[in-house]
């Protein structure tokens, strides 16, 4: 599967009374693709921006040529979302129900073939009707996983989606990443998950710093927070 193309095309976005981004041009074509940076550079903004959950102030953002801030009901075909935390994006009670949401528009024949498909792609058949509340942390962040491949989007955008879970589970969940044929783009604090990535952005407060292949960027990154670490004084 070829690479979408996400453009960030002058965005001005103001959260606040501060703006975060302004005249923020960015071009993404690769398959996956990494953002980091400290807390309030701009990464959840720019991935709820990529994703058309906020529209930018000034500016848009295309995703194969869609305005996916204005355009939702093609956005939510092409794009799909992994918070960090699966207890903020999960509402129903059983793994059918929460992988079937997404599936409305089809026909019932064939939103359950897909949902078996996912299940059976990833050893899940038995989660047939099981309640969430039984599942784990980790088992949760895995259903929003299927319940969005089951979407059949072309990108995955994911805010920190290792947060919280044990090695295991984090190990598991980085190789389903690495072997999934949509496009990614991860936004993350662990810098480990994206040693195989195509490219990674180095946010700080709404611009690129750095934009390359990770062993190019992590390992400055990684020297720049050190350099803080030790500027800034401790509290």
């Amino acid at each position: 599967m070829a690479p979408v193309t996400l453009d960030f095309k002058s965005l001005t976005y103001s959260p606040s009374d501060a703006p975060l981004f302004t005249g923020f041009s960015l071009t993404l074509q690769q398959h996956r693709v990494g953002v980091v940076g400290r807390n309030g550079a701009g990464k959840s903004q720019l991935l709820r921006l990529a994703a058309g959950l906020i529209a930018p102030d000034q500016g848009e953002v295309r995703l194969e040529g869609v305005d996916i801030a204005r355009q939702r009901a093609r956005a939510i075909e092409l794009v799909g979302v992994i918070f960090q935390n699966p207890d903020h994006q999960i509402i129903f009670p059983t793994v059918d129900e929460e992988m079937g949401f997404g599936l409305r528009h089809l026909p019932k024949a064939e939103a359950e073939a897909r949902i078996d498909a996912v299940l059976a792609q990833f050893q899940r058949q038995p989660w047939r009707g099981r309640a969430v509340q039984s599942l784990s942390h980790g088992q949760k962040q895995l259903l929003c996983l299927m319940a969005v491949i089951a979407m059949q989007p072309k990108l995955i955008v994911l805010d920190e989606p290792t947060s919280g879970l044990d090695l295991v589970t984090r190990l598991r969940l980085l190789r389903v990443l690495r072997d999934l044929p949509q496009d990614v783009l991860h936004v993350t604090h662990d810098l480990e998950a994206l040693a195989g990535y195509d490219r990674v952005i180095w946010l700080d407060r709404g611009q690129v710093l750095l934009d390359g292949p990770p062993n190019t960027v992590l390992p400055a990154y990684i020297a720049d927070m050190q350099e803080r670490a030790d500027a800034e004084p401790d509290h």
